[in-house]
């Protein structure tokens, strides 16, 4: 089968990504093999290239997946051959540790992550536990579904972390393929919404999608936020974030894994008042599940960029470089 495979850490600039032929994957005890149809692009991809986030090599990176089953394992009974299917950064965890049996899976000390410990879905196909796919709602084609299994599915758990509440101000930082997510839950939800970012391109969609206000990260806004979620690479926007935070609120950091370090900052400012900050680890298999369903009640709607499996490489550097106007999706069949 085709396949982009990632065999050493390098600049997304360098192109590290080749397209090989490999062995078709055979699926073990529990385990489906699918079909991929198309899979997101996702920022994590660009962590485990340029080494922000270790992953196996070589190693076939994508964890957005949406595909068919092609064949089952022996014991996989939940699906059938032909079902739609979905796979997201959660690919595997021990099932039984306090974690695991308390619904936190994504704590798993031996959680592993699609496309970065298992092979993922930037290939012709790919298999899985049949614990950790999902069914995806009719609603959606495949490729605005591929977003949401993890732009979306982690945006949720970042709302959720958050705290935020109806009639409150959500202020969002960065507004990719994430934060686009986020803003049609927010609204759902009834919250007002400042939108930070630089781009012009990305302003547009935030006020196309209800934004109530959108500038940049320096900028000040019409008034304290409640929450905010830091979307952004880059260190700097944290002392940022927190200023634009009201008393007592909450700032998640979606992207921990920043291109630099947050900057040294005044702590007796920025962090009094009973200001809190929260890390958010990978998604659980119950947030990928309650999402879904949300997202196809809502419903919600991806806006989304179709590259060729062959162009992966210059996916990802649209990504890095901001050149997407919400998510990246590639096509493989």
């Amino acid at each position: 089968m085709k396949a982009q495979v990632l065999n050493r850490i390098a600049p997304a600039e360098e192109k590290p990504l080749q397209l090989l032929d490999v062995p078709e994957p055979q699926p073990k005890d529990g385990e489906i093999l699918v079909k991929v149809s198309v899979c997101g692009v996702c920022h994590t991809e660009l962590d485990e290239i340029e080494g922000r986030l270790p992953a196996k090599l070589p190693v076939i990176p994508g964890h957005q997946i949406i595909g068919r089953v092609a064949a089952a394992g022996k014991g996989a009974r939940k699906f059938k051959t032909g079902n739609r299917i979905g796979i997201a950064w959660i690919n595997s965890a021990c099932e039984k540790c306090r974690f695991c049996l308390a619904g936190q899976e994504n704590l798993c000390a031996d959680f592993k992550g699609t496309g970065c410990l298992a092979d993922g879905g930037y290939a012709e196909y790919t298999v899985v536990n049949e614990k950790f796919a999902y069914s995806i709602p009719d609603i959606f084609t495949d490729a605005r579904a591929a977003p949401l299994l993890c732009a979306g599915a982690i945006g949720y758990r970042d709302l959720k972390i958050s705290g935020i509440k109806s009639g409150q101000t959500l202020g969002l930082f960065g507004f990719g393929a994430s934060a686009h997510i986020v803003i049609q839950l927010a609204k759902y939800q009834g919250c007002k919404v400042y939108v930070f970012t630089r781009g012009a391109e990305h302003r547009r969609l935030a006020a196309e999608l209800g934004a109530d206000w959108t500038g940049a990260a320096e900028d000040k806004s019409p008034q304290k936020v409640d929450c905010a979620i830091d979307f952004t690479p880059a260190g700097e926007t944290v002392p940022l974030a927190l200023a634009a935070l009201g008393k007592g609120g909450r700032l998640v950091i979606a992207v921990i894994r920043k291109n630099n370090l947050v900057p040294p900052m005044d702590y007796t400012r920025l962090l009094w008042d009973e200001k809190e900050i929260k890390s958010i680890a990978n998604i659980t298999r119950a947030d990928a599940e309650e999402f879904l369903a949300l997202a196809a009640k809502i419903p919600i709607i991806p806006e989304v960029r179709e590259f060729s499996l062959d162009q992966a490489n210059e996916a990802l550097l649209a990504v890095k470089q901001g050149n997407v106007r919400a998510a990246a999706v590639l096509r493989i069949s």
